[in-house]
C-alpha cells in the first residue's frame, strides 16, 4: 500500500476527517502528456461548502485553544511527511500536472520548508505592549482569523496551497481548501492525507475541490473571514468585489508579466541562461515567468541568437521520460490561448526565432523578436513558454517599458553593477526583485507578493507576512481598578 492510497479519497472530497462523496459528483484525474485518466476526484458543491465551514468554524476554537506546542508539532510532522514521501507525492505531480521531475521535486521540498517554518508561528510573538497616557497596561494581541479560505490554481498547486494553509492551520485557524478541478490531487487530496496523518485534528482542513460556484460559496460564507486566493487577475477582481461585499479580507496574488532587463555591461551567455530559465520553466505557467525581455541595444541581437539557439535544444516531451526539459501544458484551451497571443503577435509583426508550434499539449520554446510594445505576447501575461524580446537604448527607456505593464510581480534585472541594478529597481514598481538572477524564484521565508494588477502585496512567507494574513488584531487594557468617570 502506497503512502496516497487511492481507495479512500477516489471520488471523495474530505469533510471533518473524512472521504465522503460530494453533491458535485466526480471528475476524472487526467495525465495532460497522454490523456489517460489516473483517478476519479470528488468534486463538492455550495451546499458541501456551508456544511464544512460550519463544522471547521465550530472545531478551530479547541484548535486556537491547544497550547502552541501542539500545533507547531503537527506542522513539524507534516514538513517530515512531506520529505520522506516525496518521491511517490512527486510523481502524481508530474503525471497530474505535467512537471518535469525537476519541478516537481522542488514543489515537495518547498512544501516540506513551508510547513517547518509554518511550525515556527505558534511560538512568536503573539503582540506588542504599548504606550499609554492613562494609568494602565495597554497591549495588542494578535488572535486567529477563525475560518480561512484558500482557493489555489492549476499550475503549482502543492506549492500554491500549502504557503497559505500550513500558516492558516499554525495560527490557530480552521481552513476550506478548493483546489482547481484539474489538480485535485496534488493541489488538495495529499495535502489532506500529509496533514491528517501528521495528527491534525477532524474538521481544521476542509478539502472542497468544485468550479466558480464552490468558490464564490466559500468568500461568501459568514463563517469564512480571510480568503487566500491565487488565480488570474480577472477572478482575482470578482473575488475581491464579493470580498468587499461580505467584509472579509481578501489576500490576492494575481497574474504577472514579469520583465527582465539586461544591461549593455551584462555577461550575454550568462543572462541567456536565466532568461531561458524565466522563460520555458514550467513551460512558462509560473505567474513570475519571464514574460517580457528588455535587453540593451548593443547586445540586443546577440542575445535573441543566443535564446533561440537555446530553445531550440530543449527537449519537450512526456516528462515521465528522461532528459525532457519542458513538459506539456495543462490543456488544449491553455495551449490554444498561447498560440493566439503567438500568431496574433506575429501578425502585428514580431519575428518567431524559434519555436512557435505544437504537437498535441506540448508547445515548442519560443522566442519572438522585433515585437511591438502593443503586441499581445509582450503585453499580456501569456502562461506558456515564450519569450518576447525588444531593444532599449538607456535606463531612462527600459524604466519605461518596465512600469508600462498593469502588473508589478517580479522583476530581473542582469548587470555587473550591482548597485546600478538597485537604483534601477526603485524606478520600477514591482514587489518582488532579484538583481543577477531571472523572476522565478520561492522561499518559504521570504514575503511573496506583487502590486498593480499582480495582486494585494507581500502577504505571505516569513512570519510577519502570514501572522498579518492570518491573524487579526485585538488591543488590550488592563487597570488595577476601574478609574472614576463621571459624565
Amino acid at each position: 500500500m502506497t503512502f496516497l492510497d487511492r481507495a479512500p479519497w477516489q471520488g471523495r472530497i474530505f469533510v471533518d476527517g473524512d472521504w465522503r462523496p460530494g453533491a458535485g459528483g466526480t471528475v476524472p484525474v487526467v495525465e495532460p502528456a497522454t490523456g489517460a485518466e489516473l483517478a476519479q476526484a470528488g468534486l463538492a458543491s455550495p451546499d458541501d461548502v456551508r456544511d464544512a465551514a460550519r463544522s471547521a468554524h465550530e472545531a478551530q476554537r479547541a484548535w486556537a485553544a491547544l497550547p502552541h506546542p501542539a500545533r507547531a508539532a503537527v506542522l513539524r510532522r507534516a514538513g517530515d511527511l512531506f520529505a520522506e514521501h516525496a518521491a511517490e507525492l512527486s510523481g502524481w505531480n508530474v503525471r497530474e500536472v505535467g512537471a518535469v521531475p525537476m519541478m516537481a521535486g522542488f514543489s515537495l521540498h518547498v512544501a516540506a520548508e513551508e510547513c517547518w517554518a509554518a511550525a515556527a508561528l505558534p511560538s512568536a510573538p503573539q503582540g506588542e505592549v504599548l504606550a499609554s497616557e492613562d494609568d494602565r497596561l495597554s497591549f495588542s494581541r494578535r488572535l486567529p482569523a477563525g475560518v480561512v479560505g484558500v482557493i489555489s490554481p492549476f499550475n503549482v498547486p502543492l506549492i500554491l496551497s500549502i504557503r497559505s494553509v500550513a500558516p492558516a492551520l499554525a495560527l490557530g485557524n480552521a481552513v476550506l481548501l478548493k483546489p482547481d478541478p484539474r489538480t485535485v490531487v496534488t493541489g488538495g487530496v495529499l495535502i489532506a492525507r500529509v496533514l491528517a496523518e501528521a495528527g491534525l485534528p477532524a474538521g481544521l482542513l476542509q478539502l472542497v475541490p468544485g468550479g466558480a460556484d464552490v468558490g464564490q460559496a466559500i468568500v461568501e460564507d459568514p463563517h469564512v473571514r480571510v480568503v487566500s486566493f491565487t488565480g488570474s487577475t480577472a477572478a482575482g477582481r470578482a473575488v475581491g468585489a464579493t470580498a468587499a461585499e461580505h467584509l472579509t479580507r481578501a489576500h490576492l496574488e494575481l497574474g504577472g508579466n514579469s520583465a527582465l532587463v539586461v544591461l549593455e555591461d551584462a555577461d550575454v551567455a550568462e543572462a541567456v541562461e536565466q532568461a531561458a530559465w524565466g522563460s520555458f520553466f514550467h513551460q512558462g505557467q509560473v505567474c513570475m515567468t519571464v514574460g517580457r525581455h528588455l535587453v540593451h541595444e548593443s547586445v540586443h541581437d546577440e542575445f535573441v541568437s543566443r535564446l533561440a539557439a537555446k530553445a531550440e535544444t530543449l527537449v519537450v516531451g512526456d516528462p515521465t521520460s528522461e532528459g525532457v526539459a519542458l513538459g506539456p501544458v495543462i490543456d488544449a484551451g491553455q495551449r490554444d490561448r498561447i498560440h493566439a497571443l503567438v500568431e496574433e503577435s506575429e501578425r502585428r509583426g514580431a519575428k518567431v526565432h524559434a519555436g512557435g508550434w505544437f504537437d498535441e499539449l506540448f508547445y515548442r520554446p519560443t522566442v519572438l523578436g522585433d515585437v511591438p510594445h502593443d503586441a499581445p505576447a509582450f503585453a499580456e501575461e501569456v502562461f506558456g513558454p515564450v519569450a518576447a524580446v525588444v531593444p532599449f537604448r538607456d535606463d531612462d527607456e527600459a524604466v519605461a517599458i518596465a512600469a508600462a505593464s498593469e502588473y508589478g510581480l517580479a522583476l530581473g534585472i542582469v548587470t555587473r553593477d550591482v548597485m546600478r541594478g538597485l537604483a534601477l529597481a526603485e524606478r520600477i514598481p514591482t514587489g518582488i526583485v532579484h538583481v543577477n538572477d531571472q523572476t522565478v524564484n520561492d522561499e518559504a521565508n521570504a514575503p511573496f507578493g506583487g502590486v498593480r494588477a499582480s495582486g494585494t502585496g507581500a502577504r505571505f512567507g516569513g512570519a510577519t507576512a502570514n501572522v498579518e494574513a492570518f491573524t487579526e488584531t485585538r488591543w488590550i487594557t488592563v487597570r488595577r481598578t476601574p478609574p472614576a468617570r463621571q459624565l
